[in-house]
């Protein structure tokens, strides 16, 4: 069955439908990356009549509404975001959000007696034989008889025929045609995920997350866009506080809403404990919200998915979006997230570097808001919270198919009462195989390059400790040492 359609479309086409709406840059990559310089090419290759590539599109599939009519989904670009942005940026003189998040225009100065492309500079504002910013041509501000009078009156020698032939080539440019594959609209994540990996000449692997970042973008109805800046704004504040200046200054829209007044507590907060990246709040996000672990589902449902009837309705992408953006905001809520530190520091884990397992730091937060929402006494809460972070580490429980692990789990916390989960692993998975066969060879694998190894170890129900005596070899004497870890 043939999964998608090539279609050759004119370069105007598609910027009009960046223009309304009709095909989303989802903002996979957030910021714009290329610098001005590759823009300059793009603009060269396209008057030049060389191809750029093909871009590839995913249409959103199509949902009932309310009145029992279907609307049409959107095409999400999921490939040739920067070439599209590029071109927006450079024809239609729109701005963009480059790598430090502040908006900016990209002005490509042309000359058309030597037909060369330039990023516009103070050179070359000084320099008559330069059109300084393309865009006043490209988008018809000034007619191409007009463009080319005002340009002869400064340069008296030029000669008017090539003057007008390199003017009529370079607003031609929207004509050109640029490649679009659009992969079916009843497509599965998994199945867009593999094409996208296969037909990638750069190898570049979008995750889930990725995906469900593109969904999230891509939709102004139910704030989407607003929710999306929300979760990366986040995560850039959790590494560098002072990116809040950032926000404040380039981006006033999203400062005077709510979700920035939220997170204003990280502008002084220099914790690094826990970092998360966007792929980290959402999937504690959606998992705690959504008792799910897998992140197609959550692309199916803000789509707008019925699993039982297995057609797709407005009514379940617009619920699907308000639940996820309760998520978002339990994960940067300030006294959840500090909460959540002090119990990870008071379970012995005080550097990130004692952490092995980003998942297992993500599913420890998962259980605290899952616990504190089901109402679950703040004590019981830190002692399941230090216990499942302890025992996940230790037996790497994240460590390969994460996804699945974490469907599994959270499906048997919604279910069942915490306590007797936290009993059944620790007594199924930490018994004394465990401690006196298991974490032995483990632990001897992991230190013998420092000629150091474990000799014994035990557990204390009384205290909840695990202690574990090592013996190192230094030089011809051996040392022995015990260690405790209090979950």
């Amino acid at each position: 069955m043939q999964k998608y359609s090539v279609n050759q479309q004119l370069i105007e086409t598609v910027l009009a439908w960046v223009k309304s709406g009709e095909i989303a840059i989802p903002e996979i990559q957030r910021p714009f990356v290329w610098d001005s310089s590759k823009v300059r090419d793009l603009l060269d290759s396209l008057y030049q009549g060389y191809p750029i590539g093909y871009v590839i599109a995913w249409r959103n599939p199509n949902v009932r509404l309310k009145d029992g009519s279907m609307s049409e989904g959107k095409k999400i670009l999921i490939d040739g975001q920067q070439r599209v942005t590029a071109l927006t940026a450079a024809i239609l003189g729109e701005y963009v959000i480059n790598k430090t998040y502040q908006r900016v225009k990209i002005k490509i100065a042309f000359n058309p007696l030597s037909e060369k492309f330039e990023v516009q500079n103070p050179a070359i504002l000084k320099d008559k034989t330069w059109l300084p910013d393309i865009s006043e041509a490209m988008t018809g501000s000034i007619g191409i008889l007009k463009l080319v009078r005002h340009y002869l009156e400064s340069n008296l020698d030029a000669d008017e025929d090539l003057v007008e032939k390199a003017f009529t080539n370079l607003i031609n440019i929207p004509k050109k045609q640029i490649g679009i594959i659009e992969l079916a609209h009843d497509l599965d994540i998994e199945t867009v995920t593999e094409i996208f990996i296969r037909i990638n000449s750069k190898g570049v692997v979008l995750s889930q997350a990725d995906f469900a970042m593109s969904k999230i973008a891509a939709n102004t109805e139910y704030q989407g866009n607003l929710l999306r800046k929300t979760i990366d704004y986040f995560c850039h504040l959790a590494k560098s506080p002072e990116f809040h200046r950032h926000i404040v200054d380039n981006d006033q829209e999203f400062a005077a809403t709510d979700s920035f007044q939220k997170m204003q507590w990280l502008k002084t907060e220099n914790e690094d404990l826990y970092d998360p990246e966007y792929t980290d709040l959402i999937r504690v996000a959606f998992t705690s919200q959504f008792n799910r672990g897998k992140l197609s589902d959550l692309v199916s449902l803000l789509s707008g998915r019925n699993f039982e009837t297995r057609s797709f309705e407005d009514s379940i992408a617009e619920q699907s979006f308000a639940t996820l953006k309760k998520g978002v905001e339990n994960f940067i809520n300030e006294t959840s997230f500090k909460r959540f530190l002090m119990i990870v520091k008071s379970a012995g884990f005080i550097s990130p570097k004692l952490i092995r397992s980003q998942n297992a730091l993500n599913f420890a937060y998962i259980i605290y808001l899952k616990l504190k929402e089901l109402d679950v006494n703040s004590v019981d809460i830190e002692s399941y919270v230090k216990r499942w972070l302890v025992f996940s580490i230790l037996t790497g429980r994240y460590s390969s198919s994460p996804e699945s692990s974490f469907d599994f789990d959270i499906k048997q916390i919604a279910d069942r009462p915490f306590a007797e989960i936290m009993k059944e692993k620790e007594e199924g998975e930490l018994s004394d195989a465990f401690w006196n066969a298991a974490l032995p060879v483990s632990l001897d694998t992991i230190l013998l390059p420092v000629k150091t190894k474990l000799i014994q170890s035990e557990y204390s129900n009384k205290t909840g400790e695990y202690f574990l005596w090592e013996e190192a070899e230094i030089g011809r004497r051996k040392r022995k040492r015990k260690l405790s870890f209090k979950g």
